[in-house]
């Protein structure tokens, strides 16, 4: 099958759609098979794909085509004849806010979430225009589109009236070969160098979003935790600044904690795993997440996690998590707490988490997906096969 991926929206490397799609496209590499995949990659982003050259044709794409609605028209105007061109046989697009109106082929669209159905002024009036209506009619123009969860999949058909049959969950996987325990000795001796994290530390790693990752709230849950235990824990916070960031960085600057608090800015999968295991806890306290892949990794690595429950979280996290209300500083603080005191209470969350982030796998993931570029294909035969006889019957 030819199959072709856009990749334009995973913003230099530097968001959760990203890390999706780079994982998912190794784990297609390997068990591709038959298949030729082609992908579509802006010429700056060209050596984040340096995994899939050899395997994958890459086309680059012009840098004028970045800027979001040059890259919408670019979408609408430009791919669906590369499409034709190139003979794909399915076209994958891995975010609603560039799904295609034309249908130069059977499409398949990842959705992640609906977060502007769920958090009041998550991005800019315009994206949640943008979100809340052209992609609604957008995602009928698709044949199949991904749900990362099932939690996703009701918010798809709840928002967008979406048919059931045209949706399939396929949860995101975790890089095992990546992800796991490892030496928290040698993690801590190289993060303490790299980052200055010299005591124990809580860690957040989501972009730096306000209001929607919910990060001055866990500012404040950690000034109520500093100031009842007089501890010498910090906060370290990693992720590059996004919309809204400005107000979590005066937030900061003004907590009486500000020398406890580190802002990592984004860090590279090279650090990532060693971050994990070098955290004494990670918290996760996003007000709404369609997966949430951080909290599972941090898992993988044998760290104890206490995460919100909002969007899917829970059922992702399933009881691996000390789960709290995200907009309750008091109880996020109260769990602050509880972790940094109680070693029992890490040990069982620790193990509980290994077992819950081994239910996920890439490989998995793209098996999965690769039945899901079938299903479109499939459908769109006999689609045209309907069309055909219907035509007969007219005449």
């Amino acid at each position: 099958m030819r199959i072709g991926i856009s990749t334009s929206v995973i913003q230099r490397g530097q968001t959760g759609v990203a890390q999706y799609l780079f994982a998912l496209l190794r784990a297609l590499a390997a068990q591709g098979g038959n298949h030729r995949f082609t992908l579509y990659v802006l010429r700056e982003d060209l050596p984040l794909f340096d995994f899939a050259k050899g395997v994958m044709e890459l086309v680059p794409v012009a840098e004028r085509f970045r800027p979001p609605v040059r890259n919408i028209l670019w979408h609408q105007a430009s791919l669906p004849g590369l499409a034709r061109r190139h003979q794909l046989e399915v076209l994958h697009v891995p975010s609603y806010r560039r799904l295609l109106w034309p249908r130069p082929c059977p499409l398949v669209a990842t959705i992640h979430d609906l977060a502007p159905f769920r958090v009041p002024e998550k991005y800019d009036w315009k994206r949640m225009f943008y979100g809340k209506i052209i992609a609604r009619r957008l995602a009928r123009r698709q044949d199949q589109i991904i749900a990362i969860s099932e939690n996703t999949e009701r918010d798809m058909v709840n928002f967008f009236a979406l048919p059931r049959e045209s949706i399939t969950v396929v949860y995101n996987g975790i890089e095992h070969e990546r992800f796991f325990p490892g030496s928290r000795e040698e993690a801590k001796a190289a993060m303490a160098q790299r980052y200055g994290l010299n005591q124990p530390f809580f860690l957040y790693v989501a972009r730096l979003e306000h209001p929607g990752k919910n990060h001055v709230r866990l500012v404040s849950a950690f000034e109520e935790f500093k100031a009842a235990t007089n501890s010498d824990w910090q906060l370290a916070l990693g992720g590059s600044d996004w919309h809204g960031a400005e107000t979590i960085h005066v937030a900061i600057k003004a907590s009486p904690f500000a020398g406890d608090i580190r802002c990592l800015g984004f860090v590279p999968d090279c650090d990532l795993p060693d971050l994990y295991r070098a955290a004494d806890a990670f918290v996760y306290p996003s007000l709404y997440e369609g997966f949430g892949l951080p909290p599972l990794e941090a898992m993988a690595c044998g760290c104890p996690v206490i995460s919100s429950a909002r969007g899917s979280l829970g059922e992702v996290l399933g009881e691996a998590a000390a789960l709290v209300e995200p907009d309750d500083i008091h109880t996020i603080a109260k769990q602050l707490f509880i972790l940094a005191t109680d070693g029992a209470v890490r040990n069982r969350l620790r193990a509980a988490g290994l077992a819950q982030a081994a239910r996920f796998d890439w490989n998995r993931t793209a098996a999965e997906t690769l039945r899901v570029y079938d299903r479109a294909v499939t459908g769109r035969k006999n689609e045209g096969g309907k069309s055909k006889i219907n035509a007969a019957k007219c005449c």
